[in-house]
């Protein structure tokens, strides 16, 4: 059997016989990969630390039938250490992996690791709210999915917004001879967000108000568990640890 090389995001990694893990990768080109790990929770293990969740590295991996061996590991991005020393960065971590190892393969792109990347790195260096860092993955791994949310016309019929309305169901915003009843209104700030969230425009996503900022992350939390067609469990635990503060 063939061996391989390529870079990697541990997504999780599950316990395999006394010193064994089976780690699960989103890989750069080769989609996602689970493979065994051997001897890593030993203490003289030389990579253990390199396939802990959240880390990036480059691994060479030997194919097997069904699950392929890690034969070496590099660390090309160490953020976990930096992302577990604050539970807010910590849950919003485990959300994004979650959702990307949720991810079919025919949508385990090189896009979506380079984005799964890049939203672990800024959120290892604390520079903007880790909520926020999150709903702008969600919203841009959806629509690199293909299911980018209607923003600035009625996902419906298609009529030129603004819009107040929006349902998840139904691809986004919705205008008001669409909207079926019990419809959730959109503030204009809300939707603002909304498309700066998408586009990465963090001025505009770091002046929020706390009001509007909530408003999204609701939403973004809905649509994109309806489309991957099951709960985040990462995603109940921000929502419950923010219903605690307030």
């Amino acid at each position: 059997m063939p061996t391989y090389r390529d870079e990697v995001v541990v997504l999780r990694t599950h316990k395999l016989g006394e010193a064994d893990r089976i780690v699960t990768m989103l890989s750069r080109r080769h989609g996602k990969v689970r493979a065994v790990a051997k001897g890593v929770r030993r203490t003289s293990s030389k990579f253990g630390a390199r396939l802990e969740p959240f880390m990036v590295a480059d691994v060479q991996l030997y194919q097997g039938r069904t699950l392929d061996i890690v034969q070496q590991a590099e660390s090309l991005g160490s953020y976990g250490a930096h992302i577990v020393e604050d539970y807010e960065r910590y849950t919003a971590a485990h959300a994004m992996v979650e959702t990307a190892d949720r991810l079919n393969e025919a949508e385990a792109t090189p896009q979506q690791y380079l984005l799964l990347v890049g939203g672990l790195r800024t959120l290892s260096q604390g520079g903007h709210d880790s909520r926020s860092v999150l709903d702008s993955y969600l919203l841009r791994a959806m629509a690199l999915s293909g299911w980018a949310p209607a923003l600035d016309e009625c996902a419906r019929c298609g009529a030129v917004g603004p819009h107040e309305w929006f349902v998840g169901q139904l691809g986004g915003n919705i205008c008001g001879d669409c909207a079926p009843a019990g419809s959730a209104r959109v503030r204009p700030e809300t939707r603002d967000l909304l498309r700066a969230l998408i586009a990465g425009e963090w001025d505009v996503v770091d002046a929020a108000t706390p009001a509007a900022s909530a408003a999204a992350s609701g939403l973004v939390a809905a649509y994109t568990q309806y489309h991957l067609e099951r709960g985040i469990r990462s995603l109940a635990q921000i929502q419950n640890a923010g219903a605690v503060r307030r």
